[in-house]
């Protein structure tokens, strides 16, 4: 190949680029930051019975934390462009996979779920805003009791839930 040849089409392939990364990036993020600019996230309610009482803390923060880090928002609670109101809906322990070969009925796998309700208010377009509920889970061993694993169960479904919300209100996921 000859390299004379191809330095034409290195050089349209960058300005191709150039000129279009200012409409799309490659996070997939959608949000036009002439018009957003600050963001809120307030206090998620606990509607869960047995969840620990952090949670919803824990919830917030995470939010909080994944707007920040993956978009040039700034948080503020005066007149944002955006907000966030959350709600623990549900955190539970069900059996998922029965064991067999026992006498007694057992299971192999618990689940825990965790629920949220979301809803995304948009001071600049209340026509996009929106009400959702996110779910998530995490399987581990019945030889582990749920003190073993909550955790790392958690961090995971909160991690998971948190780039679900992102991907609702940023990427018209």
């Amino acid at each position: 190949m000859n390299y004379r040849s191809s330095i034409p089409f290195l050089f349209l392939a960058a300005l191709f680029m150039g000129l279009f990364s200012s409409c799309y990036t490659f996070s997939g993020v959608s949000v036009d930051y002439s018009v957003m600019k600050t963001y809120f996230v307030d206090n998620f309610q606990n509607n869960a019975l047995n969840a620990p009482p952090t949670l919803p803390q824990t919830l917030a923060e995470a939010l909080r934390q994944k707007v920040r880090l993956d978009s040039r928002l700034v948080q503020t609670d005066i007149n944002p462009d955006i907000e966030f109101r959350g709600t623990l809906v549900d955190f539970r322990v069900t059996a998922e996979a029965p064991q067999g070969g026992n006498a007694r009925e057992s299971t192999s796998v618990n689940r825990l779920t965790i629920v949220t309700a979301v809803e995304y208010i948009n001071n600049k377009a209340e026509d996009k805003g929106w009400k959702s509920n996110f779910s998530f889970f995490y399987d581990y061993p019945s030889t582990q009791d749920l003190s073993q694993v909550q955790d790392d169960a958690i961090q995971e479904i909160v991690d998971q839930m948190m780039e679900d919300i992102f991907n609702k209100a940023f990427t018209d996921w």
